[in-house]
């Protein structure tokens, strides 16, 4: 896979397409199955690597103001012609569409659950009281509260490696990790102990990669070539989940979790109940950001309703106070 600056990709041959990216490895890994894919398609592709925004500070993700901090450089790249197809983590994009860019892929979801990885192969059960575990998310910090009051949720940024030193380190017991990721690095020999979805739903979107080009695209090509790789599945359950977040006007650092699936599908965190194939199933969740209280809501829809089905179950975590919880970050 070939990395060029913003300036040499502007200089690129016009012919080939050229694939903006953050500039992590993580990153560059999800990318590259983007890559992989349009080239097999027959097209000629360059990768052009940047750094976000939130790549450049160890901030808390709350103190930035959590979403788009990772996608803003990309999105100006792209409309700024420096490049004619952006991948995204779907997590890490605000819900309100972007003016001048549209999603024009989803490929098929990687994994969505969160894991542990704890010193000695220890779990969230078997952590010993008072345990320090590291998480850069409010969600996933408020989900330890939930479980284990007794732990101390320490707030860490950084990527994969250097979250998973702290461990290795000594500094921290466990850190809590995104499946997906983990995966895409080769890096899951880390994971002590995979964390179910229906007790640990995760953040709306998470595990889905997102492939956005400019509105009014025409290059047949590309665009034919994203269409191919496009999983209408991962699609639906992601606005479902995402839904929930837009109308709780909440951003992706906010305590709120959501996974969507579709019934049927070969998933052991969401067994078949007997639904119809191609009823999507959701279960949303707010968590209190100091206080050990939860609110969840379930509820089923066809594909093309799911927008509908997210608002729904937010309105229902709404009814129930969580908009006393959640302060709005977009």
């Amino acid at each position: 896979m070939t990395t060029l600056g913003p300036a040499a990709a502007a200089g690129a041959s016009s012919g080939a397409v050229r694939v903006g990216t953050r500039a992590s490895h993580l990153a560059q890994t999800q990318t590259a199955t983007v890559v992989d894919a349009l080239t097999a398609a027959g097209l000629q592709v360059q990768t052009v690597a940047m750094t976000s925004d939130g790549d450049r500070t160890r901030a808390s993700l709350a103190s930035l103001g959590g979403t788009g901090v990772f996608a803003a450089n990309l999105r100006r790249a792209l409309l700024a012609d420096e490049c004619d197809a952006v991948v995204h983590s779907l997590k890490d994009l605000p819900t309100t569409p972007h003016p001048g860019l549209r999603i024009a892929a989803t490929p098929a979801r990687e994994d969505a659950r969160d894991v542990l990885c704890a010193r000695d192969g220890l779990t969230v059960a078997t952590l010993p009281e008072g345990a320090r575990v590291g998480t850069g998310s409010p969600r996933r910090g408020a989900q330890l509260r939930t479980r284990r009051p007794d732990l101390q949720v320490v707030d860490i940024r950084g990527n994969v490696q250097t979250r998973l030193g702290y461990v290795t380190a000594g500094e921290l017991d466990a850190v809590v990790l995104a499946a997906a990721g983990l995966r895409r690095v080769e890096l899951t020999d880390a994971i002590t102990e995979y964390l179910p979805l229906a007790d640990w739903p995760a953040a709306p979107g998470q595990g889905v990669l997102a492939v956005e080009v400019r509105d009014g695209e025409d290059r047949d090509d590309l665009l034919a070539a994203l269409a191919a790789i496009h999983d209408e599945a991962s699609w639906a359950a992601a606005t479902a989940e995402r839904a929930v977040l837009a109308r709780l006007e909440a951003g992706c650092a906010a305590p709120v979790a959501a996974h969507a699936w579709l019934t049927g599908a070969a998933n052991t965190d969401s067994p078949d109940d007997g639904s119809l194939p191609g009823t999507l199933r959701l279960h949303a969740a707010a968590y209190h950001p100091t206080e050990v209280q939860t609110l969840r809501a379930d509820g089923t829809a066809g594909l093309e309703d799911a927008t509908a089905l997210g608002r729904r179950l937010a309105e229902e975590l709404l009814a129930a106070g969580a908009g006393d919880w959640i302060s709005p970050t977009r």
